[in-house]
């Protein structure tokens, strides 16, 4: 990190770059204040597992095109040094944030310029699509433009490998060795070739989604969607469409793209604010259930009938009840296998264990339960994992992709829901049968933000803080255990501490990998 001087010395080499985008030094004169000039340049914008994730503008620790262009060229030496006799490929997509396009297409002129095949979507495509593409193009690796559910000032820049699945940290080392030799103002060369994403992979995508389908007709059931103006709606609309839905009504206010999100600011389906507009359109249209699927579709929120209103569901219990609908309705391979992070709910553990499923636990990001399922296809049995999931609303029912899969989990949770509309029961029933069955499970998620670069410290100094003086007691129970992660505990080392109190609850608290927030997960069984 630099100090203050160093920050202002690091702002003056960036305006004296003659080929600065006006636009960018137009913004940069505009800086007054000694704090916005500090976290904008106290640091480098952090490439780690999850690539890139900031806030865009002017600056190292911003989102623009020098940041974009310089990661791409440590990428592009990083794919150059592993290749041996093969010419690398990579697979590009995009959301529909701001300058995701044109994050794209630069990180595709860098790598042909590198020598690099790339396959470009030319539109916005989710997530899970790029995931399916690495592998269905035999790509050497892909990268997504997107921020995911952060708010519109924010983009990113998420690296795949070869398996479609977000890079290892052995990897991300690698590619910030490389970037931390390219200077930011490296001039790029003229690019080669870059290949257009042919409409055949999109249709080979669905053709996976659909092949994990559980086989229930939905003719009967009724929809509201919103892909919260990102990329999901001619996806998930095809995918509904082929298991039999008719009655789709789309948010229209939420149906096109728009990078700046006008009608929730914050485009997460985990938020209740975000489905306040579903929410009016199913009360008017009295449908069975709302979906929503964040930017670039990669997770899934729901609200479901609840008697005569509705109820947004968590992450948790949507989880819980396609885990058993799964081993319900879709013949169980031998020796099955579902993976949850291990802040998810221990509800999983125990649904699992009634139909005879490996439930295995990893550490919060997709990218480990990807790991658990390339492990699985190294032992020729990739067919044995079921599902995966996470508390925030990520979810996989098959291995045609490594990363979540918003559309998919649309496709699945509408059959789900049309299974129990013809038993005449609801979500809501059907999840207090489980409890009923298993134990009352109340998993909670808090968030604190700490924003800048006083906020990293603070997170800092706070984990220090639990970890030199670890609490005796938490709610009014007395602590059992404490778990620091960044100890062996037979997962990869990750900043995280877990409270297993007297009373069987348990707390977990982390730094959130893609925002400048604390996060708290509280679980407790009656």
């Amino acid at each position: 990190m630099r100090n203050m001087e160093q920050a202002k010395a690091a702002m003056e080499q960036w305006l004296s770059y003659e080929n600065l985008e006006d636009s960018l030094r137009a913004e940069l004169a505009e800086q007054t204040s000694e704090d916005d000039i500090f976290d904008r340049f106290y640091m480098d914008l952090e490439f780690g597992t999850a690539g890139l994730r900031g806030i865009m503008g002017a600056g190292s620790n911003r989102m623009n095109l020098y940041t974009v262009r310089r990661a791409t060229q440590g990428f592009a030496d990083y794919l150059n040094e592993q290749k041996g006799s093969s010419v690398p490929s990579v697979a590009i997509a995009y959301d529909t944030r701001h300058h995701s396009e044109d994050f794209a297409r630069e990180a595709a002129k860098v790598l042909s310029a590198n020598g690099i095949k790339v396959w470009l979507f030319t539109e916005p495509t989710p997530t899970p699509v790029l995931s399916f593409a690495v592998r269905h193009h035999k790509c050497s690796g892909g990268i997504v433009i997107t921020a995911s559910h952060n708010p519109p000032q924010y983009n990113g820049y998420k690296v795949y490998d070869e398996h479609g699945c977000q890079i290892t940290e052995e990897a991300a080392e690698q590619i910030l060795k490389h970037m931390k030799a390219v200077p930011f103002f490296a001039e790029r060369n003229t690019a080669g070739t870059i290949f257009s994403v042919p409409e055949s992979t999109k249709a080979a995508y669905l053709d996976a989604v659909t092949a994990c389908r559980a086989g229930i007709h939905c003719k009967d059931l009724r929809v509201v969607y919103s892909p919260l103006n990102g990329t999901g709606l001619p996806y998930v609309r095809e995918a509904l469409r082929r298991i039999g839905i008719s009655r789709l009504r789309t948010v229209e206010e939420q149906a096109d793209s728009n990078g700046d999100f006008p009608t929730c600011p914050y485009p997460n389906p985990e938020k209740p604010e975000a489905l306040e507009l579903g929410l009016e359109l199913c009360r008017k249209a009295h449908a069975d259930l709302l979906l929503a699927t964040d930017p670039d579709s990669d997770r899934l929120g729901a609200a479901v009938r609840d008697g005569e209103d509705y109820r947004i569901l968590t992450g948790n219990e949507m989880g819980i009840l396609l885990l058993d609908f799964l081993c319900r309705k879709r013949p169980l391979p031998k020796d099955p296998v579902a993976v949850k992070t291990v802040v998810s709910t221990p509800l999983a553990e125990t649904v699992a264990k009634k139909y005879g499923v490996e439930m295995r636990s990893v550490l919060t990001g997709f990218k480990y339960i990807g790991e658990q399922i390339r492990g699985l296809e190294m032992q020729g049995g990739s067919h044995r994992f079921i599902f995966g999931f996470e508390e925030s609303c990520g979810f996989l029912g098959g291995s045609y992709v490594r990363d979540k899969d918003g559309v998919a989990a649309a496709m699945l949770f509408c059959e789900m829901a049309a299974w129990y509309k013809e038993k005449s029961l609801s979500l809501v029933q059907a999840l207090n049968a489980l409890y009923e069955e298993h134990g009352y499970y109340k998993n909670e998620v808090s968030e604190y933000s700490f924003p800048g670069a006083s906020g990293m410290e603070k997170m800092t100094e706070i984990l220090a803080d639990l970890r030199k003086n670890p609490p005796k007691e938490i709610f009014g129970a007395r602590v059992l255990r404490v778990t620091d992660y960044l100890k062996p505990t037979g997962l990869p080392p990750a900043n995280m501490l877990e409270y297993n109190m007297e009373d069987g609850s348990r707390l977990l608290i982390r730094p959130s990998g893609t925002e400048p927030k604390l996060k708290v997960y509280s679980s407790q069984r009656s």
